[in-house]
């Protein structure tokens, strides 16, 4: 089993509900995987998190001298939980000069334009497509997994592999809340903003989800579809393993757990994974946590910021916390438990 298909099953649901702002909602019941673990696995993960800079807790408070920025690490899925938490930021939307998000409406407005402009990037627009492409095993078992998901095969075998890889990190029953209107705390912080009509911007330009997949080889989508189709029957089980990991504030953990569960496969090249992990960081977090450090300090020198961004953006040696340590911010947690 190679280090890939161990690892992006659960990384692609990560990024679905840490990371990814164009997430649907979640309504699922399943296993906490991480509280299943013997005790001796769960006290030695929770050293491995806490090894982290800034392992713990999505509400901090980042200062230099009299400029000010919020950051909250948020959860994209919608959850009950959240009410707790945006009574919360309610204060600090109402008082602050700016939102910043990974995409505002706008941004997301001209994304799905862009789609409609290049068919090409999520779609297979000429060649073979994935019946072709992937066998008949797999395909047969994609195209059960998509009828599950309301998506007839005939149109699910011309979509690109990375986009079914990410279809794969959803679980039907996630797909419920979207026709009950159940938003993630970045939308819900949107609607607060613009109820008090303080402006929302973005930290990334609209096209990075370009960038982020654009520049896969085909055999490495292929390898995300084979990956994620390993533990198609345990999204829900991931689903609620992440969501209570945030809600302990402890979003750190789930990275860890994909991380010992890659150790742990049959088979598996300690050497692939660490390259595989690695490779996530920099694709899904760390370039753009970078690029997205200019955008803050910008905007903090203008007034008060409150930043909303993924969960997993926000802790280890290259997390926005650490970035702005770098440029002489000081970082406070303000959700200690």
């Amino acid at each position: 089993m190679t280090a890939a298909r161990t690892l992006l099953p659960a990384l692609l649901l990560a990024l679905c509900a840490l990371l990814s702002p164009l997430a649907a909602q979640a309504r699922c019941a399943g296993v906490d995987l991480i509280a299943a673990l013997p005790p001796a696995d769960r006290a030695a993960l929770q050293v491995a998190a806490d090894s982290h800079p800034h392992a713990r807790g999505n509400l901090w408070r980042a200062t230099r001298g009299n400029q000010v920025i919020h950051l909250v690490g948020t959860y994209h899925l919608g959850d009950a939980r959240h009410e707790t938490l945006m009574r919360r930021l309610e204060p600090l939307v109402d008082s602050a000069d700016l939102l910043l998000v990974e995409a505002g409406p706008e941004e997301e407005t001209r994304l799905k334009a862009e789609l409609v402009q290049r068919p090409d990037f999520m779609f297979l627009v000429d060649g073979p497509t994935l019946p072709d492409l992937l066998g008949d095993a797999d395909w047969t078992r994609l195209a059960t997994e998509m009828k599950a998901r309301g998506i007839p095969p005939f149109v699910a075998s011309k979509f690109r592999p990375w986009y079914m890889a990410m279809m794969l990190g959803v679980p039907p029953c996630a797909l419920d809340g979207v026709t009950q209107g159940e938003r993630g705390l970045d939308h819900q912080l949107i609607a607060r903003a613009r109820a008090r009509d303080l402006p929302v911007k973005a930290l990334e330009p609209f096209d990075t989800l370009f960038s982020i997949f654009g520049d896969l080889t085909m055999a490495q989508e292929l390898e995300m579809i084979r990956g994620a189709l390993l533990m198609a029957d345990r999204p829900e089980d991931m689903t609620v393993t992440l969501a209570n990991a945030y809600f302990a504030g402890q979003p750190r953990l789930v990275w860890e757990f994909t991380l010992l569960t890659a150790r742990r496969a049959a088979g598996a090249d300690p050497g692939g994974i660490a390259a595989q992990f690695e490779l996530m960081d920099q694709v899904l977090m760390s370039r753009r946590n970078e690029a997205w450090i200019p955008v803050l300090l910008a905007a903090a020198a203008r007034g008060q910021v409150l930043a909303a961004s993924g969960a997993l953006h926000l802790s280890g040696d290259r997390g926005v916390l650490a970035l702005l340590e770098a440029e002489g911010f000081t970082v406070t947690r303000l959700d200690t438990q």
